[in-house]
């Protein structure tokens, strides 16, 4: 089977396609994988996360930083499939956030659903549409650029 043929990733297959690793991956599945088209990512908020120490004491907040970065690493994982990436070097690189928005808290116990949209795909610069939901609810949502570097390619 090849990797554009996919529409579930584990968390193995995840970190063959992107380098990320604990503290910083941030999702932990994949899920309606539409290749070169959207998919969902799955990260399940628990306590234990280092950035709940600092943020907040007392009451734990997922940063809306972390929550896009999920985004943007869910947007990895689809364009690694498209790409045929799996066991390469692949690096992906912010470009640009717009539009960004906050609407809910995510705290430990969550199920972060990382729904990310191919919006325009041209050569190796990749834009998307992300909204994160809990529970089917939007709880943040951003529009971010991404460029492709295909280490050792060019």
């Amino acid at each position: 089977m090849q990797s554009k043929d996919i529409t579930q990733a584990d968390l193995d297959l995840i970190q063959r396609i992107i380098p990320h690793r604990y503290p910083f991956l941030l999702v932990d599945k994949m899920k309606d994988i539409d290749p070169g088209k959207s998919a969902v990512g799955v990260k399940n908020v628990t306590m234990n996360e280092p950035h709940f120490q600092g943020h907040f004491p007392g009451a734990p907040i997922m940063p809306g930083v972390m929550i896009i970065e999920a985004m943007a690493q869910s947007a990895a994982v689809l364009v690694g499939l498209w790409l045929e990436m799996v066991d390469k070097p692949l690096l992906v690189y912010f470009m640009s956030v717009d539009n960004g928005k906050f609407r809910q808290k995510v705290v430990p116990g969550d199920v972060l659903e990382l729904h990310v949209t191919v919006v325009k795909a041209r050569g190796m610069i990749w834009k998307f549409h992300g909204d994160a939901k809990v529970d089917g609810k939007i709880v943040a949502e951003a529009d971010f650029t991404a460029m492709i570097d295909l280490q050792g390619e060019g």
